[in-house]
């Protein structure tokens, strides 16, 4: 099982970072991706799969992280971004997207203009697209209209879209992960967007320290609380848990090429 978005770098984990890696491994966890958020960020997390490959790395400007960021020095934190995509070790841009809360603060031009760039830097450094997108849909599908997906593909991180949605973002050829909601007892939005991702797109994440599953909802996520996520999508799906997991890990290593040398497992650790 591979966590594709977990930010292990926040702070909530500085008291026990190490110890919560151990229970991931110890749950049947064999990956991680910390997804970057911001320009101060990424040179932290570069050092991380020096020191353990199981935990990789993506680098973005998230669109939440904006308002801290002055937008003069917009283009200069792209070329930096750009600088580090070229030196290597990231396997992944973002997360970055688009976020409707955040319009109130930073108008939807310059998100808009900041996540064109990600797509122009994923194209040029053959790398996939970590995507945020909430209460921004049609911002976003319209952008997909005239910006080109990056060959390496694309990542709906956290999907949560509707059915109807999934539908057109599939016709662009995007990948779908989904996280704790997927297990609340009322989910109902999230549970019909998963039914309809084919399962040859579908991929899982706990977003962790967010969003965690039942029964820890609203308590701090972790990674080792993956199975729990899969489990979840097996019966919300009425597919066999075995083919479910099966499938999500080839999609992951299909998508990130980096753990092709990962084996397939048949059982959830515990």
């Amino acid at each position: 099982m591979i966590d594709t978005h977990c930010h292990l770098d926040m702070p909530r984990f500085d008291g026990d970072r190490d110890v919560v890696l151990e229970r991931a491994w110890a749950a049947g966890l064999t990956a991680i991706i910390v997804p970057g958020v911001a320009p101060s960020t990424w040179a932290p997390l570069l050092e991380w799969p020096r020191r353990d490959a199981r935990v990789q790395v993506g680098l973005g400007i998230h669109p939440q992280f904006l308002p801290d960021l002055d937008e003069r020095d917009d283009e200069k934190s792209l070329a930096l971004l750009d600088e580090l995509l070229g030196k290597g070790g990231a396997i992944a841009v973002g997360e970055c997207g688009l976020d409707g809360p955040t319009e109130a603060t930073v108008p939807m031009e310059r998100q808009l203009r900041v996540l064109r760039a990600h797509f122009a830097l994923a194209r040029k450094h053959k790398l996939p697209l970590l995507m945020h997108c909430l209460r921004a849909h049609p911002e976003l599908l319209e952008l997909l209209k005239t910006e080109p997906l990056p060959e390496a593909g694309l990542l709906m991180h956290s999907y949560s879209g509707s059915a109807d949605l999934t539908k057109k973002y599939v016709k662009y050829g995007c990948h779908f992960s989904f996280a704790g909601p997927v297990s609340f007892m009322e989910a109902r939005r999230p549970i019909d967007a998963l039914k309809s991702v084919p399962l040859e797109r579908l991929l899982a994440e706990t977003d962790a320290p967010d969003q965690a599953p039942h029964p820890y909802r609203g308590q701090r996520s972790e990674p080792k609380f993956l199975p729990l996520i899969i489990e979840a999508m097996a019966r919300a799906r009425g597919e066999s848990l075995d083919m479910v997991q099966t499938a999500i890990l080839a999609n992951t290593k299909r998508l990130f090429p980096v753990f092709q040398g990962i084996p397939a497992s048949s059982s959830t650790g515990s």
